[in-house]
């Protein structure tokens, strides 16, 4: 009877290990190499007139650890299934979190910051990668898709210094000034003469009334709208022009908290950006709404 009993909870932990073993092994077939980062460094080497090129392979350099930490996790729970390792506390962890369609914790320690369930993460870290290898493989973006970087705030202290330096400006002088373009991403073929067009934000609390050009009330029922194309324009601090806008705060998840990092900057707010507003409306307002821009949705 005792041997019964055994051998019912053994079929419930293959059933178990079985679906673990079929995601890991999905999510394995699907995943990309690691970035080729001496091809990278010689393609985009540093160079004083352009900080993209270190922006891009700091990046590559993150994402290769999370792709590797991917990688071996899921080589060796699949072995810890098969009893050829140790099912350690770690990977048993790991293979619960794949079982209820979790981000395993192993992974987000080196990862971005994200509240999507496990698909819906893994589908975004494949368009994050194919970003980064056209930019690799190709040329740099003529649009940059804001919401793939790791460090946001690589990128647009990026987009400073190379004007900065153009220029011969202290870097502490300059701010951006955020134009709210009309055109969709895919119709953009030159970059602009100063700056960076950005797409991927959310709106929410609000959105983007292409018709008056300002921030509006969200439509009943929907929580969150895509932004419009935003070029970020350089310029000395004393020049920004004093127009009626909300500063909006960006955040990376719609869970708008943070933890300080070491560099001093919030692991989840990114930025604010001059939305544009009503001539009679003011920045009260849309602090009562909630407005915020976040680079990705929950789902």
């Amino acid at each position: 009877q005792g041997g019964g009993g055994g051998g019912g909870g053994g079929g419930g932990g293959n059933e178990k290990d079985n679906a673990v073993d079929n995601v890991a092994s999905d999510v394995l077939s699907k995943l990309p190499q690691p970035f080729d980062m001496e091809e990278a460094e010689v393609k985009y080497p540093v160079l004083f007139e352009e900080s993209m090129n270190t922006v891009l392979c700091q990046e590559l350099v993150k994402y290769n650890r999370l792709i590797n930490i991917i990688s071996s996790s899921l080589k060796s729970v699949r072995k810890a299934i098969k009893g050829l390792v140790v099912m350690s506390t770690a990977l048993e962890q790991l293979s619960n979190q794949l079982f209820f369609g979790l981000i395993p914790e192993m992974w987000l320690k080196k990862s971005y910051g994200s509240l999507k369930p496990l698909a819906g993460y893994f589908t975004d870290l494949l368009q994050r990668i194919d970003f980064f290898t056209s930019w690799l493989k190709d040329t740099p973006p003529v649009v940059f898709w804001l919401s793939g970087f790791f460090f946001t705030h690589a990128f647009t202290t990026g987009a400073k210094q190379n004007y900065a330096r153009k220029y011969t400006i202290p870097i502490d002088n300059v701010d951006f000034e955020q134009e709210m373009m009309s055109r969709p991403e895919t119709s953009y073929t030159k970059k602009p003469k100063d700056g960076v067009y950005t797409y991927g934000l959310f709106f929410e609390g609000c959105r983007w009334n292409k018709k008056a050009e300002t921030l509006d009330e969200r439509l009943p029922k929907v929580l969150f709208s895509p932004a419009p194309v935003m070029w970020f324009v350089p310029m000395k601090v004393p020049d920004i022009p004093n127009r009626p806008h909300y500063n909006c705060p960006v955040y990376k998840t719609s869970d708008r908290r943070g933890i300080l990092a070491t560099t001093g900057h919030s692991t989840n707010f990114v930025c604010f950006i001059r939305v544009p507003i009503e001539e009679n409306d003011t920045q009260a307002h849309w602090v009562l709404r909630g407005g915020a821009l976040l680079t990705q949705l929950d789902d």
